[in-house]
């Protein structure tokens, strides 16, 4: 891709100024119930402010009160690190988690799924054999009941990943890859480039948006809400609200 013209690239602070950029183009805040996501959602006049602010808050360095850890972790599951399990909760049996991590009510992480460092596991979700989950925010019935891959992204209200779907956060086009990464990642709106103040992002996926099955999302691609998404290998760039992406 062409690199475009340094004027063009708009600063994450500034962003907040187009509404496309904002957690309410992605996520319906009225739907939300759980104390832990409107806190999350409230610190953040974009949506590249949300990875920082799990991490604040599972660091507990925003002051915000977590959950006390009453829900089951099944004998057999593995737990590393802190991990909240929050009442109505459940790691199961062959499941491997490993914290900070929070899993909030209703949420199950199944046999066979990986969740790890830095990630909110919303009310309601399941996270299902072969998928996995690191440094991420899924609001809330979020399904990953096959294979697949979610990292540095969040997820809205209802959204469906299909087998074998990956989000990638770290561009390849500089060389060989390094960690920790260096190369802050950009999105792209309108031509100008959206500086994310991030090494790494994976994807913003709207509330009730399906990722078709073996569909690759480049990194800081933004799918607004109730978006179709045909399937495609690879999907990138920006996606309007309710829009047909091909």
């Amino acid at each position: 891709m062409d690199r475009l013209p340094e004027s063009l690239t708009i600063s994450a602070e500034s962003a907040h100024a187009d509404y496309r950029t904002t957690p309410e183009y992605y996520i319906d805040t009225q739907r939300v119930t759980e104390p832990v996501m409107l806190h999350l959602l409230g610190r953040c006049p974009t949506v590249f402010g949300l990875k920082k602010a799990v991490a604040d808050l599972l660091a507990g360095r925003d002051g915000f009160a977590l959950p006390p850890s009453d829900g089951t972790i099944e004998p057999g599951a593995t737990v590393h690190g802190e991990v909240i399990v929050a009442a109505g909760a459940v790691i199961a049996d062959g499941a491997y988690v490993t914290g900070p991590v929070l899993v909030c009510p209703g949420a199950v992480i199944e046999a066979g799924a990986r969740v790890r460092d830095n990630t909110v596991i919303g009310p309601g979700c399941r996270i299902g054999f072969g998928a996995e989950v690191t440094r991420s925010l899924l609001i809330g019935d979020a399904f990953m009941k096959h294979a697949s891959f979610v990292g540095d992204s969040v997820l809205g209200l209802g959204v469906n990943i299909g087998a074998f779907v990956s989000t990638t956060s770290l561009r390849v086009t500089s060389g060989p890859v390094r960690e920790p990464a260096t190369e802050e990642i950009n999105a792209h709106l309108d031509g100008h480039r959206i500086a994310t103040g991030q090494t790494k992002f994976g994807a913003v996926i709207g509330d009730g948006v399906v990722v078709p099955a073996g569909t690759v999302l480049q990194p800081a691609t933004l799918i607004g809400a109730h978006t179709v998404l045909y399937p495609k290998t690879q999907v990138g760039g920006f996606f309007p609200a309710g829009s047909q992406g091909r």
